[in-house]
């Protein structure tokens, strides 16, 4: 009876770390679905970015944390909030001299989308 007792407390015990690494691996590529690029190609920091969904006249600050450096490249993750948004967005950045950029509208559905600042 020890011997059946053991096996399945290994059997479940296998069952369980089965389950809980298909649980983590849904949530790690559900983390970075909506994501995309932005190519800072000016002589100026990007250091902050507004974006308005297409419709929309309210302006919401997406966060570049110390900002986007002249000629860098860096990846930005949409927040879960904006899951059910439609994919037409409005976006427009701020540089470092107080100056912003003209508000143009990017497919967020699209895939590999980098947006670029000259």
């Amino acid at each position: 009876m020890r011997i059946t007792n053991s096996l399945g407390k290994v059997l479940m015990l296998g069952l369980a770390v089965v389950l809980m690494s298909g649980t983590l691996s849904f949530a790690k590529s559900s983390t970075y679905d909506y994501k995309f690029k932005i190519h800072n190609n000016t002589r100026q920091k990007i250091v902050a970015v507004k974006v308005a969904e297409e419709g929309s006249k309210e302006w919401g600050d997406f966060d570049v944390a110390d900002g986007i450096a002249a000629g860098a490249t860096e990846t930005m993750v949409w927040d879960k909030s904006t899951d059910n948004g439609k994919c037409n967005w409005w976006f427009k950045a701020k540089f470092a001299n107080g100056e912003w950029s003209d508000a143009v509208k990017f497919d967020f559905c699209e895939k590999d989308l980098v947006i670029e600042f000259n």
